[in-house]
């Protein structure tokens, strides 16, 4: 019946001229009612029989919902996986956004903050990056780690399910084990609520569990580099990952433990390296940065994501993370070309409420933050030279921004070939840029401790 509805919904918006989420609001006072019915959702027989009626009683949108240039509305969603495209998997776009905006930078910024926050025991500084993605965030958040903590051994535990990322991560690892020499560095692809202990849940997958040390020889960063590039073979191997046929998520086809290590410095790390089937968790400090869709219900966000990771804390420890904010030029892009359309469902202060009561009676062990907008919230740009925004935008430029403000907003690649098809994109994305004098982004952030003496 959900297939069915869907296709009658998309039907019934490409005609009037409608946003899915305003069909939902006025058909049955449900502005996620069709996101659901994408994530495979059901309805009841009186919802279905409501959002029938409402077609057929307003075979055009009710007055005021016009909107002011025709919109694209995206086709029927095919069933099965491809209903939940992940698209932060689009290699493409993902790595044009990185290399022309700056949140990378924004949200590395952000997380060191946190450093003058925590207080590490020994044997060592134990950090945890909820996706690694590029390694950029992690990077520069190393760097500032020696800064403040130049003599402390370092634990870092990386999840990443991208082979590609992977790769990305590693090559700029060995200027950070040559500058910090007292460095464990873990790289994994477990879900979230297996990575930070290195631990599988299934036996199926624990069985099939690769665990692998590459214990780095030389002293300099150039014999690091080599012995880390020789783990292509091993990585391409091993990392591998496939479609869920249930969720239409990535997962991987057997868990990896990737631990690497300076050999000179083996007796000084001995209490630092994980062992296997013996891994504690118990971390300073969890960067999650865009964790999670957009898109996906809070009940997901917080149960499979969030409160797992607040469960790793280490007593004093905290969880920082960040997602996308909206209210910003980028928004207002995506809004010119599908009037209504709003990705950025859940703001940090209900993600909070609910990940409270994930946790149970755990919750009293932790501070929830969710701070002001001042500190909260915060703005990246997409970089430009002055003279790229004037009378006439190049068209580089154009493509940028709105690969930028899809990408930001997720919008599927179902409903992109019909936008960029029309032309429209660019006009849009043009009056944007002319509005603002450039393009820009807002992430918020909040953060989750747990207090000092309970575990």
């Amino acid at each position: 019946m959900s297939e069915a509805l869907l296709r009658d919904i998309a039907e019934y918006c490409r005609r009037a001229g409608m946003a899915e989420s305003t069909f939902g609001r006025l058909a049955v006072n449900d502005g996620k009612l069709v996101s659901r019915l994408r994530l495979g959702g059901r309805v009841t027989t009186d919802t279905a029989d409501r959002v029938h009626a409402f077609i057929t009683r307003e075979p055009q949108p009710a007055s005021g919902e016009l909107p002011v240039r025709t919109p694209i509305i995206s086709p029927p969603t095919p069933s099965g996986p491809a209903r939940n495209f992940r698209f932060y998997d689009n290699r493409q776009k993902y790595l044009l956004f990185v290399t022309t905006c700056s949140e990378k930078w924004a949200i590395a910024q952000r997380v060191g903050m946190e450093l003058g926050n925590i207080h590490p025991r020994p044997p060592a500084l134990r950090l945890f990056d909820a996706g690694t993605g590029d390694g950029t965030v992690l990077t520069r958040t190393m760097r500032a780690m020696h800064h403040r903590f130049p003599t402390m051994p370092f634990y870092i535990v990386a999840k990443e399910i991208s082979l590609e990322d992977v790769r990305l991560t590693l090559e700029k690892m060995p200027d950070r084990l040559f500058e910090h020499p007292a460095t464990v560095l873990v790289m994994t692809n477990m879900y979230y609520a297996e990575a930070p202990w290195l631990t599988p849940h299934s036996v199926t997958a624990a069985t099939s569990l690769v665990w692998h040390e590459l214990p780095l020889t030389g002293n300099t960063a150039h014999d690091f580099e080599l012995q880390i590039g020789d783990l292509q073979a091993f990585l391409g191997e091993n990392w591998q990952a496939r479609v869920s046929s249930n969720t239409g998520n990535p997962v991987y086809e057997k868990p990896v433990v990737l631990v690497i290590y300076r050999e000179d410095h083996k007796f000084l790390l001995d209490q630092v390296r994980p062992r296997r089937g013996t891994t504690r968790a118990e971390y300073d400090l969890v960067i999650a940065s865009q964790p999670y869709r957009a898109r996906a219900e809070v009940e997901f966000k917080a149960r499979r994501i969030i409160a797992p990771l607040a469960r790793s804390l280490a007593p004093g420890g905290r969880l920082i993370a960040i997602h996308s904010h909206g209210h910003d030029p980028g928004l207002e892009i995506i809004q010119l070309i599908w009037p209504g359309e709003d990705p950025f469902t859940t703001d940090r202060h209900t993600l909070l409420q609910v990940a409270k009561t994930k946790l149970g009676s755990a919750a009293r062990a932790f501070n929830f933050s969710a701070y002001a907008d001042a500190r909260s919230l915060f703005r990246y740009d997409m970089h430009t030279l002055p003279s790229e925004i004037s009378d006439t935008i190049g068209t580089s430029t154009l493509f940028a921004a709105w690969n930028a403000a899809v990408y930001v907003a997720q919008v599927e690649d179902q409903r992109l070939s019909e936008a960029i098809s029309s032309g429209a994109y660019l006009d849009a994305t043009r009056e944007v840029l002319r509005t603002h004098g450039g393009l820009w982004f807002l992430d918020e952030s909040y953060v989750i401790s747990r207090k000092r003496g309970l575990v």
